[in-house]
């Protein structure tokens, strides 16, 4: 997806022929708050990802890509960080992943 999480959310939901207070309603946010998200002004709580993906019918793990992925965009854009950050953060996820799993290890 190349658009905001927002817009992509407004669009899922002008397909869905579905208001804002509609949306907001089932999802627990009030409509202004809402349009705030799909407008780029206002942050998502990544809590409602799972309702998201219930009213739309979209894969849950796909949906938190989405999201996850423009996080991690807009903080290296707000840092001015080099290419060289999605690496490094790969190797820190491979890192991660491994130590979870020996102290996973340890427990059994």
């Amino acid at each position: 997806m190349k658009e905001s999480f927002g817009k992509y959310l407004k669009n899922l939901r002008v397909r869905k022929e579905m208001t804002l207070t509609q949306l907001g309603a089932k999802l627990g946010i009030d409509s202004g708050a809402l349009s705030k998200i799909e407008n780029g002004k206002r942050k998502l709580d990544e809590r409602v990802l799972p309702e998201i993906a219930k009213i739309f019918n979209l894969d849950l793990d796909e949906l938190k890509d989405e999201f996850i992925s423009e996080l991690i965009a807009h903080k290296i854009y707000e840092n001015n960080c080099t290419d060289k950050v999605l690496k490094l953060a790969e190797e820190k996820v491979e890192y991660i992943k491994q130590r979870n799993f020996k102290q996973g290890n340890l427990d059994l």
